[in-house]
């Protein structure tokens, strides 16, 4: 099972009030996007056999709202993407 996380977008939302992340995810075999698609909360969108995750946050709980992940971005970045990784990780061995 290899497959990648990257985020492609983040920001906050005007339209629904909250800050959010897309994670593009790809690599995935037929049986694991499968799974994911059926145990994700969040909206997804499916383009072919990649999905594009999105996360919504409070302002609270937003890891790109602060100073500090704004002067080291992509470390904050590197940090997100690890994260949803190990969370879809522990989706994909649920049964």
């Amino acid at each position: 099972m290899q497959f990648t996380v990257k985020i492609t977008d983040y920001g906050f939302s005007d339209s629904l009030k909250l800050y959010y992340i897309t994670y593009h995810i790809t690599g995935l075999g037929d049986e694991d996007f499968g799974k994911l698609i059926n145990r994700l909360e969040d909206p997804v969108t499916v383009k072919g056999n990649e999905i594009y995750l999105n996360v919504y946050f409070e302002k609270e709980f937003y890891p790109f709202g602060t100073a500090d992940s704004q002067n080291r971005l992509e470390d904050y970045q590197a940090r997100e993407e690890i994260e949803m990784t190990a969370y879809l990780l522990g989706l994909l061995e649920e049964d």
